[in-house]
């Protein structure tokens, strides 16, 4: 536990990270103007530290060196400390994470930047130890020639710190140029070639579940009819929930796998990593109809209403690794645990189920898995009513910490994910927590003015929202449309959109920065189109204008996705597996396109079969608009509704593709056949 015998300038911080290390012996500054005046005063280097609150190697390096009163007198007499919450601050993050790539060639949090105080970085390293260990430079050895090469050599320091300012400063060519007409094709076989054929995944370890690839595989399985691509989606979902990256207890995917087998994870669990996770695996039970995929997808929606929603309906972004000082101590179990919670008979069952053994999977205890095999679907029941028994169980134990400030675009995520889960899973309970989301959203994150803030925590919004926020909450905010038809939420999506526009984007080349025009400007202003963890905001954002576009009749939107696709083409078309979500867009914008409208009465039971018959099938080239003939505001919004009535008084369906629509549809049997048929024909020519 930190000593509070120390406070630092983060003692009024917000942030769980910042206020992690408000009592450290270190002198933390937020990042801020006082900072860097403090420093150009004293003529002192920056010693910046990135990181987030369930970061585990960030609470080592605290524990090892900030908390340090040896290190923290080095930091104090001769740097300014600045520490900053990556979750609340990516553009900062972004900057300095790719110094350090261009520095060291790779990166990670903790992130540790040392810089001028102009922000100029000269050294760049992730996790550093106090003391030196074989090869590992430690912070007491480290610091000291620091501050020797600031005093003395202050010139190369200067030279070394503008050469990385331009090298992250080098605006992108202003060159639009085209997908490559092969670059589907392409980007298939390259994740083909790095598919672990016997585990799943598309990388040796650590294996991170990268979401986008499986919503590019099935998107690719569906238009082109692959088999083999939907084969390597399904091994990688049936393999992630089978290892120990699931919590097989309480629900929820942990971060990564440190392994091939996806048996150990980096235990912290993320907002975005289960909403994402949660969207694959509702689509994959779209297009198999398999009841586990399902079951997967209902888990990981009962943690996130249980454990990370707040009392007023946003979600919490994470849950920490370590409990007590240590690393998945929450999650692992001795079979002597297992018997005290359900009793011998029971536990010999569960053993065999979950390979629990008397030596363990990890550090002498066990993660719970299933990787020697599922149990038939005619055990679920009994495995339900024994996990939950484990679940009380591990209920008394001291819990992981929860970063429990709400970030908007985290949040967007989650809503698309429980809004169609709504209509896949014909839940209500999802509807309503993805409305309840929307709303908190809505009204405690945006200024007055309209403009979208990032961060929530404790009563205060903060931070104006990045273009990944904006990218998100649109994306939400359609879902969410799709799944309650609510014209609020389409309203404030277009609202959100025109905003995103405004503040982010790039008039001359195309495409969206980081950060608005209205914000801090920072040492460099970039854009992100890698899709990692998270889908960069410009993929996002290219879905976005196509599907908005397209339900509204704006053209100008469609204009934007084809830009932005051009700003990023010659990049995808080098290493288009780096961009699989930006290629999901692609493939919606190379699509006819088709729209369902279903015209009636909201209540009654012929909409809400008409709605079920189209919910039940992933349509990833599809856009549903119901029509309320009682309301006229969709009217408005979706000009092309204009004159749908209904016929002979029932509930009618017009299907739209190319700027036409077909005969409208009264019978239920009839749009059933129709339905079937759309997913079997092939759009988009190999």
């Amino acid at each position: 536990m930190p000593d509070h015998n120390y406070s630092n300038h983060l003692i009024h911080e917000k942030s769980p990270y910042l206020l992690q290390h408000a009592f450290n012996p270190v002198d933390w500054y937020p990042w801020s103007e006082e900072a860097f005046s403090v420093a150009q005063r004293e003529d002192k280097p920056i010693f910046l530290s990135i990181g987030y609150s369930t970061c585990h190697w960030c609470h080592v390096m605290e524990r090892e060196s900030f908390e340090d009163t040896e290190v923290a007198e080095m930091l104090n007499n001769d740097f300014i400390a600045i520490k900053v919450d990556r979750e609340e601050r990516p553009d900062i993050d972004s900057i300095y994470m790719r110094a350090c790539q261009a520095l060291t060639g790779h990166g990670g949090w903790p992130l540790t930047i040392i810089m001028t105080p102009e922000q100029k970085p000269f050294f760049a390293a992730t996790y550093i130890p106090k003391n030196s260990r074989g090869q590992m430079l430690g912070l007491t050895e480290l610091l000291p020639r620091i501050i020797e090469l600031w005093r003395n050599e202050r010139q190369r320091i200067e030279d070394s710190g503008n050469r990385i300012s331009e090298l992250l400063g080098q605006a992108e060519e202003d060159i639009s140029q085209d997908l490559a007409a092969d670059i589907f094709k392409t980007a298939r076989e390259h994740l083909s070639r790095s598919f672990d054929r016997e585990w799943g995944g598309f990388s040796p370890a650590p294996k991170f579940p990268t979401p986008h690839n499986i919503y590019f595989l099935l998107r690719y399985y569906y238009f082109f009819k692959d088999k083999t691509a939907l084969d390597m989606a399904e091994k990688t979902l049936e393999a992630m929930y089978r290892g120990g990256i699931y919590d097989h207890i309480g629900g929820g995917f942990a971060r990564y796998s440190t392994d091939r087998f996806w048996l150990v994870p980096h235990f912290e669990k993320m907002l975005y990593d289960n909403a994402l996770l949660a969207l694959a695996y509702l689509e994959a039970y779209q297009i198999t109809g398999k009841e586990l995929y399902a079951r997967v997808a209902r888990e990981v929606f009962t943690y996130i209403l249980r454990d990370m929603t707040s009392p007023e309906g946003g979600f919490y972004s994470a849950q920490d690794a370590d409990s007590e000082g240590v690393e998945g101590k929450f999650y692992v179990w001795s079979r002597e645990e297992i018997k005290n919670a359900v009793g011998e008979e029971n536990a010999q069952y569960l053993y065999q189920v979950y390979d629990i053994s008397e030596k363990g999977n990890f550090e002498g205890k066990n993660i719970p898995h299933l990787i020697k095999g599922l149990p038939p679907q005619s055990q679920w029941a009994k495995l339900d009513e024994l996990r939950a028994k484990l679940f009380q169980e591990r209920e008394k134990r001291v819990h992981p910490h929860r970063d429990d400030k709400i970030l908007s675009g985290w949040n967007g995520m989650m809503i698309a994910a429980l809004a169609y889960g709504s209509r896949v899973l014909d839940e209500p309970q999802y509807l309503l927590a993805a409305s309840r989301a929307a709303d908190f959203i809505l009204d405690k994150l945006r200024r007055s003015d309209g403009r979208l803030l990032a961060r929530y925590r404790d009563g205060e919004a903060m931070y104006n929202a990045y273009a990944l926020d904006y990218a998100a909450m649109i994306w939400g905010l359609l879902e969410l449309y799709q799944a309650c038809f609510d014209s609020k939420y389409l309203s404030s999506a277009l609202e959100l959109n025109k905003d995103l526009l405004r503040y982010f984007w790039d008039e001359s080349a195309g495409g969206l920065f980081l950060y608005g025009s209205d914000a801090e400007q920072l040492l460099t202003r970039p854009k992100e189109a890698y899709d990692g963890a998270l889908p960069a905001d410009n993929s996002l954002a290219t879905l976005n204008f196509l599907r908005l576009g397209r339900l509204t009749g704006d053209h100008l939107l469609e204009e934007k996705a084809q830009q932005t696709i051009g700003a990023f083409a010659e990049g995808i078309n080098q290493h288009p597996t780096a961009y699989t979500f930006f290629l999901t867009a692609a493939l919606f914008y190379q699509q006819p396109g088709r729209d369902i409208v279903i015209v009636g009465k909201r209540e009654k039971e012929d909409v809400r079969a008409m709605m079920e018959t189209i919910n039940d099938r992933f349509l990833p080239d599809t856009l549903l608009v119901f029509k309320d003939l009682r309301e006229k505001i969709p009217d408005e919004l979706i000009p092309f509704t204009k004159d749908m009535v209904m016929k002979g008084n029932k509930a009618t369906v017009y299907i739209c593709e190319n700027f036409s629509c077909q005969q409208p549809i009264t019978d239920i049997g009839a749009l059933k056949d129709i339905v079937e048929k759309i997913g079997a024909v092939n759009k988009v020519l190999l």
